[in-house]
């Protein structure tokens, strides 16, 4: 049973309040000036056990950036034992997502929320020995290109304003010199990072899969600021026929088919704003049809105390769920693990990059996580790529890890958009 009071949060004033950002300038009317309903916490029965859920504003809302750091000298981010680190490559301009070719190509898209390079880099291993000769830009003047997919004699890439096709041959480097069209048109950017657009394809490789975040936090802007968005799309491979295939996704990204039952997976950015605890962002499969709670409930039917009242028929039918990741740790990269590389136990797991808090007062994420899969089933997830943290109780960090994802060798490539680089995790047999 719930039990309401009635509080206020006061956040203490800055010093320099012209210099505040419009972030905080929000948190500080969230804390300030609204009067909240604050309950005694839920607890929910996810895929993987219990949630306890701590209370709406059970803390205060706060905002703590990182600070970019360089990693000390011969210090890498540490594995589980058995595994070795290495930088594969750097140099980038916030590399923020990668794709392999069918030919063993890797693709990495260069783009961030403010001004950047907007272009796409291939990388070639020639030898099949994990390392690459070839590096070109294989596309530039992106608008925030993200999410990539190579169908038959197409190139595809999902920039943050919409669906662009390319013809492609097998082993070209550069697209520069080719006109693509544009198949589909997306609503560009989005609240905080929310400008990435990702693609995958399905078995059939007939359809194409979009995730589009949302364009506010809890819809602070109005539903009608929110046409196409918190969703996955699916289109045809021109682009028509388009469908709303899940609803209620804040910020999902990470996308991948469960190699054992066929479902579709996501990893999805949850709300901020509502204290250290809440909500939990998470993985999750996503039903055809499924609504998953954003912006009026979390993990069920937990309203939103910011929206109490307004859509209880959306409430009632909000799905919770299945592996909650931790709050505010902007988990954004998914993939399965479906190679032979690493031992048993990480077979048909998944990884999930993510790329760190700004709304905690102590630090979280900023690591990869693993998530071990039985028949299927995920089990409570783990920690697996860690040491991005330089200083938990402060600001520093070395890096923040977004796309995971399995070469060809069945390493794991790691980008680290902040620090320009990616990393390989590989391990050694005995």
């Amino acid at each position: 049973m719930r039990i309401y009071i009635q509080t206020f949060s006061i956040i203490g004033l800055f010093l320099l309040a012209s210099c505040k950002s419009d972030t905080e300038k929000n948190m500080e009317k969230t804390n300030e000036v609204q009067q909240q309903k604050v309950h005694t916490g839920d607890t929910v029965m996810t895929a993987v056990g219990e949630l306890i859920l701590a209370a709406p504003y059970a803390t205060e809302s706060v905002a703590k950036q990182n600070t970019l750091v360089d990693w000390p000298e011969n210090t890498l981010p540490t594995a589980p034992e058995g595994f070795t680190v290495t930088k594969y490559a750097d140099g980038f301009d916030n590399p923020r997502w990668s794709y392999f070719g069918p030919n063993g190509d890797l693709f990495v898209s260069e783009a961030s929320t403010g001004k950047s390079s907007g272009k796409i880099s291939v990388l070639r291993d020639k030898n099949n020995d994990g390392k690459f000769e070839v590096r070109e830009t294989f596309l530039d003047d992106l608008n925030q290109p993200f999410g990539m997919l190579i169908i038959d004699n197409f190139f595809y890439v999902a920039n943050t304003d919409g669906l662009y096709k390319y013809p492609y041959k097998t082993n070209q480097t550069s697209l520069k010199d080719v006109k693509g069209e544009k198949i589909v048109s997306l609503p560009a950017g989005g609240y905080n990072n929310h400008w990435t657009r990702n693609i995958i394809t399905n078995a059939a490789q007939d359809k194409i899969y979009i995730s589009v975040g949302s364009a506010s936090n809890v819809s602070e802007h109005g539903m009608e600021e929110e046409i196409r968005r918190a969703n996955i799309l699916v289109v045809n491979l021109d682009g028509s026929d388009e469908k709303i295939y899940a609803s209620g996704l804040r910020n999902p990204v990470g996308m991948d088919w469960n190699p054992v039952n066929g479902e579709l997976w996501s990893a999805i950015n949850e709300r901020d704003e509502l204290g250290d605890e809440l909500v939990p962002d998470y993985a999750t499969s996503v039903k055809e049809g499924g609504f998953y709670g954003w912006p009026y409930a979390y993990f069920g039917q937990i309203e939103d105390p910011r929206l109490e009242g307004k859509a209880p028929e959306m409430v009632a039918k909000s799905i919770i769920p299945d592996v909650p990741l931790g709050p505010h740790t902007a988990s954004l990269g998914f993939t399965f693990y479906d190679a032979k590389a690493f031992p048993e136990k990480y077979r048909n797991g998944a990884f999930v990059g993510q790329h760190g808090s700004w709304n905690r007062s102590i630090l979280s994420g900023y690591k990869v996580v693993f998530i071990p899969f039985e028949n299927g089933a995920p089990k409570q997830p783990e920690d697996f790529l860690t040491g991005f943290i330089a200083d938990k109780n402060g600001t520093d960090v070395y890096g923040r890890p977004v796309a995971v994802t399995v070469t060809p060798q069945g390493d794991l490539l790691v980008n680290d958009d902040s620090g320009n680089a990616l990393w390989k995790v590989s391990y050694k047999r005995k």
